[in-house]
């Protein structure tokens, strides 16, 4: 299974959240860009943020957010390597 664009775009987003802080959200404006509208809307049908559009993490949010993280920083220490 590859990553579809629509599933790049949803990592993508939760990388704009902050995890040193749960007092921290996100807004997306009705003008955004569509993909980042609908990554917004689909994390939140998925339960992983609180609003359609943006708002906070959820708790499985987090953990998605955390675990997206680690793999990008997993894989920017192997194009220094």
């Amino acid at each position: 299974m590859r990553y579809h664009p629509d599933l790049l775009n949803e990592l993508n987003f939760l990388q704009h959240f902050s995890l040193d802080t749960t007092q921290q959200g996100i807004k997306v404006h009705h003008d955004a860009d569509a993909s980042l509208v609908a990554a917004a809307k689909s994390l939140h049908s998925k339960g992983l943020i609180t609003l359609e559009d943006g708002g906070y993490l959820t708790d499985i949010g987090r953990e998605a957010s955390e675990h997206a993280q680690a793999l990008l920083n997993l894989l920017r220490e192997s194009e220094t390597a």
